[in-house]
């Protein structure tokens, strides 16, 4: 997965010391973005930037959370191809999910951090949200546990300092899955893939990014009862948290966090 996960390039290194300029050369490493593919029953439907890692993981939980498939029982196979230029998935998906994206197919042109590129129209814009259910009740000194461990954990970052982690945390406040990508939907994704192959713990997702409105709809399609992050929300973010019934935090680290919605599974 290291291997993968970063480029080494040949860089100068560039420092002011007592008013001088000194120049040194170094191996930097950079993290890798590359088109990734998917295609599903031969038919090409979307290219997203993504980190070549846990391509598998990113396959399922796209598939997942765009609600291309009701469940990972109807994904038949998931075959991963390089190219020259990129790499392809190639996803075999039941006949009548097929069906279905078919006829609500639109093409992406995904970029890091783009989440609604090749929308053409408001109305294909989904904002419907099934509502969260879960009873579930997480300390405030957990989340905050979990978000000191998580730059640790990150072993593509340590390196690059360029891609986000979306983690799995248990409600003790130990992180029992991650997943790294230079854009956090993409991370969010591989995550949601990740746990839809093996049952976890109960707990919530912890990302390293702020809260936009696809994170949430994301998390809420995946039936995560809490998303914390370490950065703002957005408004239309903390609107379908609302909605969706969906305890979301932000602003999570040091010793402080901000509720902006159902801060009752927060307990005190």
């Amino acid at each position: 997965m290291h291997e993968l996960g970063y480029r080494v390039a040949q860089v100068q290194r560039l420092q002011v010391q007592d008013e001088d300029i000194s120049l040194s050369s170094a191996e930097d490493f950079l993290a890798a973005e590359v088109p990734v593919a998917l295609v599903y029953n031969g038919i090409a439907h979307a290219v997203m930037m993504a980190s070549p890692l846990d391509l598998e993981d990113f396959a399922r939980g796209f598939s997942l959370s765009e609600r291309i498939v009701e469940s990972t029982a109807q994904i038949y196979g998931i075959d991963v191809h390089q190219h020259g230029t990129g790499i392809e998935i190639r996803l075999e998906i039941a006949s009548n999910a097929f069906a279905s994206l078919k006829h609500k197919r639109r093409t992406l042109a995904g970029r890091t951090g783009c989440g609604v590129c090749g929308v053409e129209s408001l109305a294909a814009l989904d904002l419907d949200l099934p509502q969260v259910s879960s009873e579930l009740r997480v300390c405030l000194p957990a989340i905050l546990q979990a978000q000191q461990q998580m730059q640790h954990l990150q072993t593509i970052n340590r390196s690059t300092g360029a891609v986000h982690a979306a983690a799995w945390v248990s409600l003790a406040g130990e992180i029992v899955l991650i997943r790294e990508d230079v854009g956090r939907h993409n991370a969010l994704d591989k995550l949601i893939g990740a746990m839809s192959c093996a049952n976890q713990p109960e707990g919530f997702c912890l990302l390293t990014s702020r809260a936009s409105y696809e994170l949430v709809q994301k998390a809420a399609r995946a039936n995560i009862a809490l998303l914390a992050t370490v950065s703002a929300p957005t408004s239309l973010a903390v609107q379908l948290a609302e909605q969706a019934h969906m305890t979301l935090l932000g602003f999570v680290r040091e010793q402080r966090a901000v509720v902006y919605a159902h801060g009752e599974r927060v307990a005190r």
